[in-house]
């Protein structure tokens, strides 16, 4: 979408302020360019009014630290005034690359670390701020949305603290069950979608893609994910089709019941393009053993597409997948840490995410709706139409 297209003519709530915490510091400095360049640009009937002061800004994000004790005990430091800004807090709490010093001993930081650094920052702010939006791409503990026994309810939870601590709005990317938000009822809670992105990306890296019913066909590979998979066909007009997983009950490994098989429900793939969607790939064992299945009866290209790519055992199951053929591309967002292993492989389409998250910042600094951003149908008509046009 260009810029042009968004034209915010309300008065900003307050002074911006973004402050991406050390796990998110790459992707925030891709925002914070946008925002610099685009607010450069733009012209306002009202950019004299006090309401304006500090609107155009070299930078707009705000100093801040974490620094450790020798025990490992930290505390949030904020290094400038952010008394009446609109405050937009960034964190992955997926990026283990960070490390801290524990007695000695170099510990990573893990996603309660993170989570405690972005409740240590807010804590900092001190209730200053007029707003504080906390943007959390991979929900904190979003894999333990339910009570399924005698077990802690720690999305919830958090979700809840976060708002007793200050935070109005929390925006969050394909949350693993969106419905945790009733935890948090009269607060702010958006979950976004990145399916122009994805569909983007593709088209990007493949010239030769079929986009119609006989040759292009979108799975999902568990019933969870089966509305991300149903908006994707229907956007595209394609077929869907899902896999569900016949689990041994009776057994517990690593914590959960263990797959027996991947039953499949659909049309016929045989001949077709796929695109398996899911919300993340953990350790890719599921995205795997699907596409392995969707081999079996004569699919033609596999794309493994998730919002998140954790690959928490490591790229080599992928390696040997795309070398067999079972895999076509693999393609992801960097809204969570990526390593340079996974940037440097030749079959991975990585999504950048910065511009769409300056958009959603920039539009709610401006009070006005987000609506158009969290529903993509008609950029991804355009995309399409595009696509379809040049290769006619």
């Amino acid at each position: 979408m260009p810029n042009d297209e968004r034209i915010l003519e309300t008065m900003p709530d307050g002074a911006l302020g973004l402050i991406p915490l050390k796990s998110c510091e790459e992707l925030g400095a891709k925002v914070d360019q946008y925002l610099v360049g685009w607010r450069e640009k733009r012209e306002h009937a009202h950019k004299n009014e006090a309401a304006f002061k500090g609107y155009h800004r070299d930078s707009y994000i705000i100093s801040t630290s974490v620094p450790r004790f020798g025990t490992g005990e930290a505390k949030g430091v904020i290094k400038e005034s952010v008394r009446g800004y609109d405050l937009y807090l960034m964190v992955d709490v997926t990026n283990y690359s960070l490390t801290y010093s524990v007695s000695g001993h170099e510990n990573h930081m893990s996603p309660d670390d993170h989570y405690a650094d972005l409740k240590r920052i807010i804590a900092a702010v001190g209730g200053k701020a007029r707003r504080i939006t906390a943007i959390i791409p991979f929900l904190y503990e979003s894999r333990q949305h339910k009570r399924t026994a005698r077990e802690s309810l720690d999305c919830a939870l958090a979700l809840q603290e976060l708002t007793a601590m200050g935070v109005d709005n929390i925006i969050t990317f394909d949350a693993h069950d969106p419905r945790v938000q009733n935890a948090i009822p009269l607060k702010g809670f958006e979950t976004v979608q990145p399916a122009y992105q994805f569909i983007k990306g593709i088209l990007k890296n493949c010239d030769d893609l079929k986009l119609d019913n006989d040759h292009l066909m979108i799975i999902s590979p568990d019933e969870g994910g089966t509305n991300r998979a149903v908006y994707l066909a229907n956007v595209l007009g394609v077929d869907m089709g899902m896999f569900y997983k016949r689990r041994d009950y009776s057994k517990i490994v690593d914590g959960r019941n263990p797959i027996v098989a991947h039953e499949f429900l659909g049309t016929s793939v045989e001949g077709k393009d796929v695109i398996i969607i899911d919300d993340m790939i953990s350790s890719g064992e599921s995205m795997i053993d699907v596409a392995t299945e969707l081999k079996k009866r004569k699919a033609n290209r596999i794309f493994v597409v998730a919002t998140f790519g954790l690959f928490t055992n490591g790229l080599d199951r992928f390696d040997k997948a795309v070398e067999d053929g079972t895999i076509y591309k693999v393609v992801t967002t960097n809204l969570t840490y990526q390593t340079p292993e996974l940037l440097s492989r030749p079959y991975y389409i990585n999504c950048d995410m910065s511009k769409y998250i300056a958009y959603i910042i920039d539009t709610l600094n401006h009070d006005s709706s987000i609506s158009d951003l969290l529903n993509p149908y008609d950029r991804i008509q355009k995309l399409v139409s595009k696509y379809k046009e040049e290769h006619k």
